[in-house]
């Protein structure tokens, strides 16, 4: 049974930084490609960082700079490193893992207000 359990979200105030994490289990988290997306109020899921087996990254342009996901194979778990908060990265993270199938974990969120 495939899990992805994301932690850390919460209120914060702008310029603020939070940390989230997703600890997965149920798959061979070393072989799977590794993404956050959040979606925000009225908006559609967006992604936001990837990483891949390999440890190579992408981030979309509105978090360039920003935000740095990381990953620790020997812990199964992905992070995201989120500085220099602004109101519109509030909304619901979600972990996602991908190889064939992709996964979803439950989401964790992230409110970014003053």
């Amino acid at each position: 049974q495939v899990q992805l359990v994301e932690s850390g979200g919460g209120l914060v105030q702008p310029g603020g930084s939070l940390r989230l994490s997703c600890a997965a289990s149920g798959i061979i988290f070393s072989t799977y490609t590794m993404a956050w997306y959040r979606q925000s109020p009225g908006k559609q899921r967006e992604l936001v960082a990837s990483i891949g087996s390999s440890s190579s990254t992408y981030y979309a342009d509105s978090v360039k700079g920003r935000f740095t996901i990381s990953r620790d194979n020997a812990k199964n778990t992905l992070y995201l490193e989120m500085n220099s908060l602004k109101p519109e990265d509030t909304g619901a993270y979600y972990c996602n893992a991908r190889r064939v199938i992709q996964y979803w974990g439950q989401g964790t969120q992230v409110t970014v207000s003053s």
